[in-house]
């Protein structure tokens, strides 16, 4: 079964929690908020709103910041949203790749190796804290004193947990740690500290979920897969609509057209990529942008019976 979130930034109080019962009433299965601080609104306060409107769907960060935010800050917002959602928090993770975002809270980002320790020593507390355990961490990546998440206590026995990254070293971590591990493409962070290089060919994505699962042996439940989409174009001239963002990704179209992170297309035919994904890959999640909602809420019922 292939399920569908959307991930959206809330402008105003009437138009997000609009949003947040349609992406409910539509039959998505979760809405989720980026986490950009200073630039973008808290996710979870944003989450816990939206969460009052609605009662099935699952609400999560996608994905917090793991270099400027502390693993008792995380653990409380997220047990929070949980106590106020009833048991829908979800939580994602990444290393944090704005540079700005480091100084503006007094730190230099580290390299590729430095980021990457930290998130995965802020994934291990976060996961601890949830889970009722004291935490402990002194290195100097990540110091952690004596920490406890007394209150409030998460409904949920496990918040589901999603890593995102493109990352070698995270995807074996991910796929050890992880319930669901985030594929997006990106590589290396462009000097303006936002933009991504992107890395769309379908190589790549077969090197990434390799590593994926070599980090899942012996695991008796694997993590699922996630692709972020950057563009959902229901269209009779797929090459024609895909054109331009293969040129800025610098692949051939019919090599776009094969990755997960672009949907289209007629609507038989994102639903016949949708499988091969998964055939090939076994990708179950996708996220979609909000500006996507309307293409894919038709889309829904059919990509809920592949798999």
């Amino acid at each position: 079964m292939v399920s569908i979130s959307v991930q959206a930034l809330p402008k105003d109080a009437t138009s997000w929690l609009d949003l947040a019962r349609q992406v409910e009433s539509r039959g998505f299965d979760a809405l989720s908020a980026a986490d950009h601080p200073g630039s973008v609104a808290a996710p979870f306060v944003a989450l816990a709103a939206a969460g009052a409107v609605t009662s099935r769907i699952g609400l999560g960060s996608y994905v917090t910041n793991g270099g400027v935010r502390e693993p008792l800050h995380i653990a409380t917002d997220v047990a929070t949203l949980d106590v106020v959602s009833g048991g829908r928090a979800r939580l994602g993770l990444g290393a944090g790749h704005t540079w700005a975002e480091w100084r503006a809270v007094g730190r230099e980002r580290p390299g590729v190796a430095g980021r990457v320790e930290r998130a995965m020593a802020v994934v291990r507390a976060v996961q601890a804290l949830l889970a009722g355990e004291e935490v402990t961490v002194d290195t100097s990546h990540l110091a952690v004193r004596r920490a406890r998440l007394e209150a409030p206590r998460p409904v949920q026995d496990r918040v589901p947990l999603t890593i995102g990254t493109s990352n070698s070293r995270l995807l074996r971590f991910a796929g050890k740690h992880a319930d669901v591990v985030g594929l997006s493409g990106l590589g290396r962070t462009l000097p303006d500290g936002h933009m991504h290089e992107v890395r769309w060919t379908a190589d790549v994505v077969d090197e990434q979920v390799a590593l994926v699962a070599g980090g899942a042996v012996g695991r008796s439940e694997q993590p699922v897969l996630e692709a972020l989409v950057q563009q959902v174009t229901v269209t009779d001239d797929a090459e024609g609509a895909a054109a331009e963002m293969a040129g800025h990704a610098g692949v051939s179209v019919r090599e776009l057209l094969t990755v997960p992170y672009v949907l289209v297309g007629t609507a038989d035919e994102i639903v016949d990529a949708v499988a091969a994904h998964h055939r090939r890959w076994g990708i179950t999640r996708y996220v979609v942008r909000a500006g996507a909602m309307e293409a894919m809420t038709p889309l829904l019922p059919r990509l809920a019976e592949i798999g």
